[in-house]
């Protein structure tokens, strides 16, 4: 990626920010709180502390949470310890948070753009589509199902957003579980983060055709197809694959037992389809959380990830794979509803929830 058209994209992201709070009737001078001006350089694109899209967080949020009513803002917020923030889930089920759905127009581009400041382009993409699905759903299954509804996904802040303690904040529904912790202000945690997709290929209507998570597909079977026998051998895990993801919706994800083949022993254009499959999860965030992100991977080391699979190869057969490095877990799972509902999940083992940033911040604090 150039300097041109990294600094292309940092701007167009502040023009979203800017043209969400302009409709929304806000004064980006009422949030206390500028955006940054400078251009996103390689270098900073690169850093840990993703300051600019903590700078674009704070300010979204405290926007968002300006909009709200008193009724509404008692909904949307909660004090930073509470054990809500860890009270996560990809499923319908009741949740709390205040749902776009009870949101006017105003608020709900307010609501927008603060998604808008952890995602990038790809995964704002990803999750509108995602969320466009339960109309599908709804029409399918005519009531039968849990309540299907494109609006009826939850955002959630968790402490004071415009201050330099520690803050983050949730977006999360049916199949899109969206976390941030953000410490001292700038360095950004965004995991777990969930997005699954059902039906995972729409099969009729004028829709048809449609599918919301096409890469994590393809890219993982080009992949396992491109093995030669004694590569597969390794890679396959089972020949059955499990029914949902293995890490579920625990509070913390454990590195799953070492299994599959590792990448030193795949050849250049393998660990090359590898690496688009694992920068397909990477790019759905904001390009500064992004790059920080799969600098930690290199940092561990590519030759000690893991790639696993399970399941059939082709099409339409139920499978599974994961990617396991040093710090790291991705999981896929296409079982459900025959083979056409997909579920992919990131954990960072010590980063979840910002859990290692936040021992060292208290740990800073406390000396």
């Amino acid at each position: 990626m150039n300097r041109k058209s990294n600094d292309k994209r940092a701007e167009g992201r502040r023009e979203f920010l800017h043209y969400a709070l302009g409709v929304a009737g806000v004064s980006l001078l009422e949030t206390r709180l500028e955006l940054p001006v400078f251009p996103m350089s390689h270098s900073q694109l690169h850093s840990t502390d993703a300051a600019h899209s903590a700078v674009m967080m704070s300010t979204a949020a405290g926007a968002f949470l300006s909009s709200l009513s008193p009724d509404q803002r008692a909904r949307a917020t909660f004090a930073f310890e509470d054990e809500q923030r860890f009270d996560w889930h990809f499923i319908p089920r009741a949740r709390k948070g205040i749902p776009f759905k009870d949101l006017d127009s105003a608020q709900r581009l307010l609501g927008n753009a603060l998604l808008g400041a952890g995602l990038g382009q790809r995964g704002l993409i990803r999750a509108a589509t995602i969320m466009s699905l339960d109309a599908i759903l709804r029409e399918m299954e005519q009531g039968s199902g849990p309540v299907r509804d494109p609006e009826l996904y939850f955002l959630s802040i968790f402490g004071d957003a415009r201050s330099t303690k520690p803050w983050g904040w949730r977006v999360e529904g049916h199949h899109v579980a969206l976390n941030f912790t953000l410490v001292e202000g700038k360095t950004i945690a965004s995991t777990p983060a969930f997005f699954g997709a059902n039906p995972a290929e729409v099969l009729q209507g004028a829709r048809k055709g449609l599918r919301a998570l096409a890469p994590e597909e393809d890219l993982a079977r080009l992949l396992i197809k491109s093995l030669d026998d004694r590569q597969r051998t390794q890679a396959v895990v089972s020949e059955k694959a499990p029914t949902d993801i293995l890490s579920t919706n625990l509070r913390k994800a454990e590195p799953l037992k070492p299994a599959g083949l590792q990448t030193s022993k795949l050849g250049q254009k393998q660990q090359e389809i590898l690496m688009s499959l694992v920068s397909e999860y990477v790019a759905r965030h904001a390009p500064d959380i992004a790059a920080a992100r799969l600098d930690r991977v290199r940092a561990a080391g590519l030759g000690n990830i893991y790639f696993a699979w399970a399941g059939g190869f082709e099409k339409g057969q139920p499978h599974y794979y994961r990617i396991q490095g040093p710090s790291f877990l991705v999981e896929y799972d296409n079982v459900q509803n025959n083979a056409n509902h997909i579920h992919t999940v990131w954990r960072d083992f010590n980063s979840d929830f910002g859990a290692d940033l936040l021992a060292l911040h208290y740990k800073q604090d406390h000396r």
